[in-house]
């Protein structure tokens, strides 16, 4: 018995040894991606013209957000742009706040969205059917929960042309607004700033392409050369597949910081966090389910196994050579955990350190979401957002490069 226990423990420690070196890496990763990103308002700005761009705001049941997301694009500095403000029918006053600035704002035009086909997601044909109203030379997709600084187009506009480039996405300030957020984001967020890092996304080398559906900004014909939005129609993380199309298909895009210029929701409650989790892991699973259930088994040790394997060693600890062993790898793991969240609550999100405190819960909750994202994938009900219900049988997901 002992010596089955023996090799338990000394296993592992053999597999948090592994966690803890994935972790130094992530930090290291981390901490560079912080370091070198460049920033949309650090250029070496070339001369160009004004042209025009289209602002498309897809909106369902956004009542809470709109008039903010509205008031901060009618304040531009940049004269040569129009704000298409699509209703995705609304089953709150969305609809209405959105006429009733427009009437004052000849800015806005109020699209009402034709009904959703079979197979589309919301937001995708939203999209869309804003596209169908734009007269734009560029077209700045954003969301109705977003707010912006008021030289945001112009400098998007001036980073764009300057360096040449076919689309540009702008990392936003993630703003938490409750507390299930603040302590699940800070962990969550670390794999969104080494996976899918501006240097990666601005690397030609790398096959990592991305957008944040927050801000980006695409010229038009680029648009209609990878297919509009048509062509991600069903995908859940359409930003996502979008980003990695451009990339894909050869045109040259970047990723810029700009938390002190753009905010945006992730997300509002406790409903929202959890399905917004599950929209994460949903499409990777559809996508290659056998990659997705061993990227789940490798969040789960990541993430939360540390803290119980900490636990247990640190009770049997005076038993035996193995536990006293466990309990030292087990304990710098949690330590690599903490640092990391750390590190991005303060220099990612602005948040207290007392929310990356909190790790512990923060991995629980999403370990369980993305569990819940696995079992639900192919039922009938496996996505609940804006308050639609989709079901993913039969839909196929490209929006993560494996």
């Amino acid at each position: 018995m002992n010596i089955a226990i023996d090799v338990l423990n000394y296993t592992l420690a053999a597999v948090l040894t592994g966690v803890s070196l994935t972790w130094i890496l992530l930090i290291r990763s981390m901490w560079i991606t912080f370091r070198d990103s460049p920033f949309l308002d650090k250029f070496d700005p070339k001369p160009h013209g004004t042209p025009k761009v289209s602002v498309i705001l897809p909106a369902r049941n956004e009542e809470g957000f709109i008039d903010k997301c509205l008031n901060s694009l009618i304040d531009q500095d940049y004269e040569n742009y129009e704000i298409i403000a699509i209703d995705d029918r609304s089953d709150d006053k969305t609809g209405e706040i959105i006429k009733k600035i427009s009437q004052s704002n000849p800015k806005i035009k109020y699209v009402l969205a034709a009904p959703k086909p079979e197979k589309w997601m919301g937001k995708n044909w939203a999209c869309v059917e804003g596209f169908k109203n734009a007269a734009g030379e560029l077209l700045l997709f954003t969301d109705a929960d977003t707010t912006h600084s008021r030289n945001i187009i112009s400098l998007s506009v001036s980073h764009l042309l300057s360096y040449r480039l076919d689309a540009l996405t702008v990392i936003p300030k993630m703003l938490c607004l409750d507390i299930w957020t603040k302590i699940t984001l800070p962990v969550l967020s670390t794999f969104l700033h080494t996976r899918f890092s501006a240097l990666r996304v601005n690397d030609s080398s790398k096959k990592t392409g991305y957008f944040f559906g927050s801000f980006f900004i695409i010229r038009r014909d680029t648009y209609e050369k990878v297919g509009t939005h048509e062509g991600v129609k069903s995908e859940l993380v359409e930003d996502g597949a979008l980003g990695k199309k451009v990339k894909e298909s050869g045109f040259r895009m970047k990723m810029v910081r700009g938390e002190h210029l753009v905010k945006a929701v992730w997300a509002r409650d406790w409903s929202t966090l959890w399905h917004a989790l599950k929209r994460l892991m949903t499409p990777l699973y559809l996508q290659t389910s056998g990659i997705a259930v061993g990227i789940f088994v490798a969040v789960l040790f990541l993430l939360f196994m540390p803290f119980p394997i900490l636990a247990y060693s640190a009770i049997f600890e005076p038993l035996s050579l193995s536990f006293t062993i466990l309990f030292a790898v087990s304990l710098i793991t949690v330590g690599l955990v903490y640092l990391a969240s750390i590190m991005d609550a303060t220099k990612g999100l602005g948040l207290s350190v007392k929310y990356a405190m909190c790790t512990p819960l923060g991995s629980s909750i999403i370990v369980g979401g993305f569990a819940s994202g696995i079992l639900n994938a192919k039922s009938n009900k496996a996505v609940t957002w804006r308050g639609r219900t989709y079901s993913m049988i039969d839909t196929a997901q490209n929006s993560i490069s494996l």
